[in-house]
């Protein structure tokens, strides 16, 4: 007989087609949901580099690497005071995605995101993705340990690093308390994730939007993240008429938050807040809009 379940998707997502979902009420009537994720990494200066914008000579891995980790340094020195500015200039929050070792190795930039009011997510320890080699349950919980004890509530958001995941992440994340992860980018619009402890919420996330695709990986000019935005804009504009849809921004402090792409930002912001029909969301509360508005059991932390 056909072992049926080895020809399904996944395990963790029921498949539906876009076209097949039933439409969700807009948040305050307004269906473009714009939903803003600021990663702020610790890159280790005694580990090798998570990214290399300038190739080490002869193939070497050098620890330390002092061009490559001064690349994410300026962007935690000089870009996170960028990007909290023109978010803030404009009533924006964010969700701050932030390494727990941020908050002893950038404190002042830790203090600065929570006085902002941006919601913070777990995103690992430091910056290096999840692996076989690391008690993995473990780790979750530092990671949730540390950011509650400095935020004052648990997050109930997590992004991993890279987006990695093992077989078990989810379960130790729903088991840890966690309501919702962004590692899934297979929807503009929430789902239903499956856990051995119970339901999750899988909030829209970007890999087309986002600047370390654009600029570390693909390395376009500096207004491509820019372009991308607007044509995102004119091609959605005709299934905002059928119902809600998110649309995610990834920015990170060393990206984004230099001086020839700050200005994009800008503009990215100001063409969104002229909008009429835009909302800028949180994760959770994208996370708790979705679970309002469905008939699975609601998540509990």
């Amino acid at each position: 007989m056909m072992n049926r379940s080895a020809y399904t998707s996944n395990p963790r997502v029921a498949f539906r087609m876009s076209t097949e979902r039933a439409p969700l009420p807009a948040p305050g009537g307004k269906p473009l949901i714009v939903h803003i994720l600021v990663a702020l990494e610790h890159w280790r200066f005694d580990d090798h580099m998570p990214r290399q914008i300038i190739p080490s000579p002869h193939g070497l891995r050098p620890v330390p690497d002092v061009p490559n980790w001064s690349w994410a340094e300026y962007g935690m020195r000089c870009g996170m005071p960028r990007l909290v500015r023109v978010l803030g200039e404009r009533g924006i929050k964010a969700d701050a995605c932030i390494n727990a070792s941020v908050l002893d190795a950038y404190p002042s930039v830790a203090e600065a995101v929570r006085g902002a009011g941006w919601e913070f997510q777990g995103h690992g320890i430091a910056q290096r993705a999840i692996g076989d080699d690391v008690d993995e349950r473990a780790l979750i919980r530092a990671t949730l340990d540390a950011l509650e004890k400095f935020c004052g509530s648990r997050p109930r958001g997590w992004t991993g690093p890279g987006l990695r995941e093992t077989h078990d992440t989810l379960d130790h994340l729903r088991e840890a308390g966690v309501v919702y992860t962004c590692d899934w980018v297979i929807d503009d619009l929430p789902c239903w994730i499956r856990t051995k402890h119970g339901p999750m919420v899988a909030v829209p996330y970007t890999l087309d939007l986002n600047d370390s695709v654009i600029y570390a990986v693909e390395k376009h000019a500096s207004d491509e993240q820019y372009r991308r935005l607007m044509a995102t804009l004119d091609a959605i504009q005709p299934e905002l008429e059928r119902g809600p849809r998110v649309v995610s921004l990834s920015l990170h402090h060393h990206l984004s938050g230099v001086l020839h792409r700050i200005g994009y930002v800008e503009k990215m912001l100001d063409t969104l807040l002229a909008r009429r029909d835009t909302v800028f969301m949180t994760g959770g509360q994208i996370a708790d809009w979705f679970m309002e508005t469905t008939q699975e059991p609601r998540p509990t932390a």
